[in-house]
């Protein structure tokens, strides 16, 4: 049996694992990303954990046929090189490069939210579906677009960039440089950043004694504060969810995928989050009469996903990624 190695380059954690013909993942490497720091010394920690998946798979790398990497940001499939991540920092990285050279395997690179879609699409939620758009609410908000079955990456290799869509003109800062984009909001970084917002204008809120007990803020404090009948938290709630909501719409009236996949931690909550998503998203959704509406669901890989994804990137890139829906069905 031939193995694949995939990297999953997160904004919090760097993840690989070794992904047999099954897509089953056999071996894992797991190192903390930590923000801001020199690629060189990334790239480093990348090396180390591809070498501890495959210690944890017992096997070497003549038994691997590909390595795949997902990174935040836009990678161009054509040189390997990741040309811009604004959560990572990294311009010009040359990413592809340095992997062939340390193992002396072909390597792919892709953005990491393509990479997800890519898995959800082979193994996960989305399985069978022509058309299907994979949301991942992380530190950013990535999004991966399966357009007839092929990792739809734009002209320019940013194509499928919704985070960085605007739903609040002059809204809150992104690190993309823009004001109100949708990743600003519906990001995990951003629903922090709400309940920290309640917590300062409510010290009263159960909020306080969540952040007292975990000394910290997160993304499931206020889940967990309206859990305790508070007001304040249920408000943050309902306030990340309609910002979600939103972006979701617009996504669907562009794509109309089949089925529109959500993950990421704060999917954990399950109907909490769901039911009220799908309830808002059905009232303002173009399409509302049709036959046919696109299908919301949760991921079911979770972190999976990128790995699974990016290790069979290679699939992709023998099927064709779509670079440009203007050139289909066209003959040079």
């Amino acid at each position: 049996m031939k193995y694949y190695i995939g990297i999953d380059i997160g904004g919090t954690n760097l993840t690989t694992g070794v992904v047999d013909e099954n897509c089953s993942i056999i071996g894992r490497g797991k190192i903390k990303t930590e923000n801001g720091r020199p690629y060189d010394d990334v790239i480093k920690d990348i090396i180390e954990t591809v070498n501890i998946a495959a210690a944890d798979a017992k096997i070497n790398m003549d038994d691997v046929r590909w390595i795949g990497a997902g990174c935040p940001g836009t990678c161009n499939t054509d040189t390997g090189i990741v040309e811009y991540s604004n959560n990572l920092r990294w311009n010009n990285v040359p990413l592809q490069a340095d992997l062939e050279r340390t193992f002396g395997k072909k390597t792919y690179i892709d953005n990491d939210a393509n990479a997800a879609a890519y898995g959800e699409f082979l193994a996960g939620a989305a399985k069978g579906a022509k058309n299907a758009v994979v949301i991942t609410l992380g530190t950013g908000v990535g999004a991966g677009i399966i357009i007839n079955g092929k990792i739809f990456s734009g002209t320019n290799f940013a194509g499928g960039e919704i985070g960085h869509t605007v739903i609040v003109v002059d809204g809150y800062q992104c690190t993309c440089g823009r004001k109100g984009c949708f990743e600003a909001y519906a990001s995990a970084t951003g629903l922090a950043r709400m309940t920290k917002e309640a917590l300062d204008q409510h010290p009263e809120s159960k909020i306080a004694q969540l952040v007292e007990a975990d000394g910290r803020i997160s993304a499931r404090t206020a889940f967990n504060a309206a859990k305790m009948m508070d007001d304040v938290g249920q408000a943050v709630v309902d306030r990340y969810i309609k910002a979600l909501a939103c972006g979701i719409t617009n996504t669907i009236n562009i794509f109309q995928p089949d089925i529109l996949c959500i993950g990421g931690g704060v999917c954990n909550e399950g109907d909490r989050l769901l039911l009220p998503l799908k309830e808002i998203v059905a009232r303002d959704v173009y399409s509302r009469n049709s036959k046919k509406n696109t299908e919301i669901c949760i991921c079911s890989l979770g972190n999976d996903a990128g790995i699974i994804g990016a290790a069979m990137l290679g699939k992709s890139a023998d099927n064709g990624i779509l670079k440009s829906v203007l050139n289909v069905g066209k003959t040079k």
